[in-house]
């Protein structure tokens, strides 16, 4: 029987999007809307000592100056829980304006409101501030003195030191030693559309529409810093232009809007501006990464150690877990993971595309490539030799695998074995070629909590799914349609999936790679519920063909129920469609509600996402540029939804990985504490010309832990690995060695 999960769909929401029609936050209109406008601070470190509005209030429509003298205090600020928990979700547990004190650069220090977005604009900029400076610690060299080990990182869920093994004994015993140390520049998030929030008051009930991963973390975490209940606050998101981040844990700015609003009595908007995207939103922060690995002669791990140090923000101990990935990804008995941390005139970092692991996993595969080279071994044997057929974490069976399938499948596609392995040994006119590859692992989907959806069959047949989940450009909405329509048995083009409203069942915020499995997995059980629900009213039914058959034998196809020994062919069978079941009883609907639990941190599996990529780049020493000419990923995702869109996701992680490979840096000004780039007009990402060829291959394994459909999600894995291997790339072509990110025209020519 063809199912619909499997098929290569196109997005119901293509449409909408490229035609205009498609609505997001800022865009929705209320009558009498006012707008606001942020005014963050100048300096990284003080405290503000005055604010002169005399100007901004002079010029015609300006409603407010909220600043920290005047705007209200907020109930309680609530702990940094990372936003997949279900919980609220702060970026930072900070909130601005409370008092004088100055923490970061562009920490907001004043709203401006006004009847209009241009005079909100030019009344801020009338703002006299006046400050009380001090000196900012911003970046590693400066805060390298002062590091500390923190006990727990990732808001306390996971430790800062990790280990196992005699990592000091492992070391002895190798003939082959690798140390290497890697810098990490900063990135940030530039998603199509900027973060913002619109907000209206009706009474005491608000409505929030929010550009967010979460709606639901937003509904949370805004009713915990106002203190208003939750069946108060209402949030919609119908579309999202993008997030890799951004928009998954929940900054100031839907709460500032909240606020803004009930001071000036009247809806308010407050589009975030592209310069204040790179101060309002988190970022990818500084990072030095050590790593050692010891091995016998053959190629064998015995030791690897690996420490990450970075910048925090002066409130929590967050760093990216850049070591869980790399830790597991080896068959090696001896491991030290250390995580140290600075305290820094910086917000609160956050996630983004491929958390911890693109940054990780570069570390490693790049140390890796080394130990091959080293060790004359093809990088492929070399892993293939460390290849671990369980966790070494701990010590469980993975849930499922499929890493040799795609190193097989990518070899092959990328034709991987046909190179000359001798670095400098092709070129083309002046132009060095190079060929690199890497494995990627990320995390499935972490423990969380219950995730709930909502299914409805009308008498007509159509079938109307619901779930709190935003769409946030990865075609949830087609995806989810698909996994109904298999569950209830129906066409899927009957099938709607409604999204992106708190009113609807909810699910936490899709984010990790966890979004596909977790809401799949809700969706089904509700579908499910209502499919067992209408096979039971059948059977009970006097009146249908089904009467008195055995419920568990009953099969559904194209909306319709079969009972019998042949149900599976409709031979000699009984049957009835859904919709006269439903007319016949005169019911105009019939609904049902699902829950699915995601598997705790207990769960006796291992459980990653695998994957290998390979690079080919060209190389102009004389000039420094580097071009990458071709890339192709394998991936073992479980379970593909949908071709179409997974390939989507691929693609664009390893299109990323091309811009933190070879573009996207950012740095701290150690004098001032702010950002070199201020927006995206100064920040290097990729454009379609530096796109090369990309060819995709999905490996599906069965996996029968991480959740029922088996859906380990593909948002992350497409970049895990892509910078890694166009830096070992870069080194086949060269002959040296880059351990930085992004590798420039200046490394290439020094």
């Amino acid at each position: 029987m063809t199912t619909a999960i499997g098929q290569p769909l196109e997005r119901v929401d293509g449409r909408p999007k490229v035609t205009g029609t498609a609505r997001y936050s800022t865009e929705i209109p209320a009558p009498g809307m006012a707008y606001a406008c942020v005014v963050g601070s100048r300096i990284a470190a003080g405290r503000v000592t005055a604010i002169d509005a005399s100007d901004a209030w002079e010029e015609p429509g300006v409603l407010a100056v909220l600043t920290h003298e005047n705007l209200p205090r907020i109930a309680a600020q609530p702990p940094l829980v990372p936003s997949l928990f279900g919980g609220p979700a702060p970026g930072e547990t900070f909130f601005p304006m409370q008092d004088d004190a100055v923490h970061y650069g562009g920490q907001h220090i004043a709203l401006v409101v006004a009847d209009t977005h241009e005079r909100a604009q030019h009344a801020a900029s009338l703002l006299r501030v006046e400050y009380e400076e001090s000196e900012p610690v911003t970046t590693v060299e400066q805060g390298r003195e002062q590091s500390y080990e923190p006990e727990t990182i990732f808001a306390g869920f996971l430790p800062g030191r990790t280990a196992r093994g005699d990592v000091e004994a492992g070391f002895e015993k190798a003939d082959t030693v690798v140390d290497a140390t890697f810098e990490f520049a900063a990135n940030n998030h530039n998603p199509l559309e900027a973060s913002g929030t619109t907000a209206v008051w009706d009474g005491d009930e608000l409505l929030l529409y929010d550009g967010t991963q979460g709606v639901n973390a937003t509904q949370l975490t805004v009713a915990a810093l106002l203190g208003i209940p939750l069946s108060k606050i209402r949030v919609v998101s119908h579309y999202v232009g993008g997030s890799f981040g951004c928009k998954a844990m929940i900054w100031h700015h839907p709460t500032l809007a909240a606020m803004a609003a009930r001071a000036v009595g009247r809806p308010v908007k407050l589009a975030l501006t592209r310069e204040q995207m790179f101060t309002s939103c988190g970022h990818r922060e500084e990072q030095e990464q050590r790593i050692t690995l010891g091995a016998t002669g053959d190629g064998r791990l015995t030791a690897l150690r690996h420490h990450k140090l970075s910048p925090t923000s002066h409130f929590d101990d967050w760093a990216e877990p850049s070591l869980n990935s790399a830790a597991q990804m080896y068959a090696c008995p001896n491991y030290e993971g250390v995580y140290r941390l600075i305290r820094a005139n910086t917000m609160t970092p956050t996630f983004m595309r491929g958390p911890g692991d693109s940054s990780g996993m570069f570390a490693l595969e790049c140390a890796m490539d080394e130990l091959a080279e080293r060790t004359g071994l093809d990088p492929i044997e070399l892993r293939l030799r460390n290849f671990a057929d369980t966790d070494p974490v701990s010590g469980n069976p993975w849930s499922s695998n499929g890493l040799k399938e795609c190193y097989e499948r990518g070899a092959a596609s990328f034709g991987w074995y046909d190179r000359d392995p001798e670095p400098r040994s092709r070129r083309e006119g002046d132009w060095l070629i190079g060929t690199g590859m890497a494995a990627a692992g990320y995390p499935a989907p972490p423990p969380g909590t219950p995730q709930r959806a909502r299914a409805r069959i009308y008498a007509d047949g159509s079938v109307v799914v619901q779930a709190a989940t935003p769409e946030f450009g990865t075609g949830v909405a087609t995806v989810m349609a698909q996994v109904a329509a298999d569950a209830l048995g129906v066409p899927v083009e009957r099938c709607r999936f409604e999204k992106g409203d708190t009113d609807f069942s909810g699910i936490a915020a899709a984010v990790g790679s966890a979004g596909a499995g977790m809401i799949s997995a809700a969706v089904h059980a509700a579908a499910t519920a209502l499919r067992d629900q209408l096979v039971r009213d059948a059977v009970a039914d006097s009146g249908s063909p089904l009467h008195g058959a055995d419920p568990d034998r009953v099969v559904v196809r194209d909306g319709t129920m079969f009972a019998g020994t042949s149900a599976s062919t409709s031979a000699g069978t009984s049957s009835e469609p859904y919709t006269d079941l439903l007319h016949r009883n005169h019911r105009p609907d019939a609904e049902a509600s699902g829950t699915w639990n995601p598997p705790g941190m207990d769960t006796p599996y291992g459980m990653l996402t695998f994957g290998a990529q390979f690079a080919e780049v060209a190389v102009d020493p004389e000039l420094g540029l580097v071009r990458v000419r071709r890339m192709t990923g394998a991936f073992a995702p479980g379970r593909v939804l949908n071709p179409r869109t997974a390939y989507s996701q691929l693609m664009g992680g390893m299109l990323w990985g091309v811009g933190q490979a070879l573009l996207e840096a950012n740095h701290m000004d150690p004098r001032t504490g702010r950002w070199v780039a201020g927006s995206l007009g100064d920040y290097l990402i990729s454009v379609n010309a530096d796109a090369p060829d990309v060819t995709v291959e999905l490996v599906e394994v069965e996996d029968r832990i991480v959740n029922p459909l088996g859906v380990k999600g593909v948002g992350e894995i497409g970049q895990v690995g892509a910078n890694a291997a166009i830096a070992n790339a870069v080194h086949h072509a060269t002959g040296r060695r880059f351990r930085k990110l992004p590798i420039t025209v200046e490394d290439i020519i020094r």
